[in-house]
């Protein structure tokens, strides 16, 4: 049975009772502690409660059993007051404790106080009152990535499908979090802008082939430029061109163009190849040609003055001796002839019945080129030459005497 159910034993159920309970007015119940008591009602409940924790906190009580010697009215108020107190003591340490928080080393806290920015913290452990402040946390050295991509129209009139990487940091935590409203939205549209200036400025061979590293340097200093201008405290740490094509539509046709491209530069760089070889052989055989053609200038020059300065010495041997300067050159000038013509003499005054004509020279050429001819043969040449410079010394000695004869 509860403690409040009417018939139950008031004594042994009332949790706020402590052998003889007292009333509000500090005396006893009627009946003191009987069996007939009823349950206490939930003022007096209350204040209870209250009288306790007056007592907890120095209230004194007089014998009436009032707090402060004033009357039960003025209890009550001076508990009420004590209440809120401890209340807003607890409200208070809660709120201080709300403001404590911490910046990681990355980061940086921008401080928002009423709305209005105040200053920017450093890592470690901060205050703020809360409700006040607001602290906006912003990371300075994570490198973030921002991907573009778009069909844009060159110098040429030629459209490219290019696709870029750009990469940045929030330098300034302030103008990044306060400037601008969505800094990433900012960078998008600026880096769209600074992508097609520059290609917009360039034909779209460079863009395809050697200039990409170029173009890259070109739209990092553009997009630098806008997001210093546009103050959002970003900045740009590199761009990198992830690709540049022609579009999906036309990619075959310009890969004709591209492979057309190489084969030519192929073709010039053979063909510079082959001049390189051939040039510089060219030019030995014409330095080598002036210096043949020097020498045989040089060589007919000298032999010309030679010729002029013997025909001088000649000339003066001949004026003191006429016939046998005259004989001398006679002489000379029969050998350098017989010399140089193929030749058989024979002996015809002997009265020998030798054969008058013999293809003796065909037969000695013929002689000469075989090279496989036998020893034999080898020695009637010698002997057959042999004979022929006899015949020829006779021939000479019998043509001076008949020219002595004659003269």
């Amino acid at each position: 049975m509860a403690w409040n159910e009417p018939g139950g034993n008031g004594k042994n159920h009332d949790p706020w009772s402590s052998g003889g309970d007292k009333n509000p007015g500090g005396g006893k119940r009627n009946g003191g502690g009987n069996n007939d008591q009823g349950p206490p009602d939930l003022d007096e409940a209350l204040q209870k409660l209250q009288d306790r924790l007056n007592g907890l906190f120095g209230s004194k009580k007089d014998g009436s059993g009032n707090s402060g010697g004033t009357g039960s009215s003025g209890g009550g108020k001076g508990g009420s007051f004590t209440l809120v107190g401890i209340v807003a003591v607890l409200a208070l340490v809660v709120w201080a404790g709300m403001g404590f928080y911490t910046v990681d080393q990355q980061e940086r806290g921008v401080v928002l106080r009423l709305g209005k920015f105040h200053n920017v913290v450093n890592p470690g452990l901060q205050w703020n009152p809360p409700l006040i402040d607001e602290v906006n946390k912003v990371n300075v050295t994570q490198v973030r990535i921002h991907d573009h991509r778009a069909l844009m129209l060159t110098e040429d009139e030629n459209i490219v499908d290019v696709d870029i990487s750009v990469q940045y940091v929030a330098e300034n935590p302030e103008f990044f979090t306060l400037k601008v409203r969505n800094p990433e939205v900012s960078l998008a549209q600026a880096s769209e802008a600074a992508l097609r200036q520059v290609v917009g400025g360039s034909d779209m061979n460079s863009i395809l082939t050697e200039g990409r590293q170029i173009m890259a340097i070109s739209v990092q200093e553009r997009l630098q430029r806008h997001m210093d201008n546009y103050e959002t405290g970003i900045r740009i740490s590199g761009v990198n061109v992830r690709n540049a094509q022609a579009p999906s539509q036309v990619q075959d046709a310009f890969d004709d163009v591209i492979k057309a491209r190489e084969d030519e530069q192929r073709s010039k760089n053979e063909a510079e190849a082959y001049a390189n070889s051939v040039v510089p052989e060219a030019r030995g055989n014409a330095q080598r040609m002036f210096e043949e053609a020097s020498a045989y200038r040089e060589e007919v020059v000298a032999r010309a003055n030679g010729e002029s300065q013997r025909f001088l010495a000649l000339l003066t041997e001949y004026r003191q001796a006429p016939d046998v300067t005259r004989e001398r050159l006679y002489i000379d000038m029969m050998q350098n002839v017989l010399t140089n013509t193929p030749k058989v003499l024979m002996d015809v005054e002997s009265g020998s019945n030798n054969v008058m004509f013999l293809p003796l020279d065909k037969l000695m050429e013929q002689q000469r080129g075989t090279s496989g001819a036998s020893t034999r043969s080898s020695s009637a040449e010698m002997n057959l030459r042999q004979l022929n410079d006899q015949v020829t010394e006779q021939a000479r000695n019998r043509q001076a005497g008949s020219l002595r004869e004659g003269r």
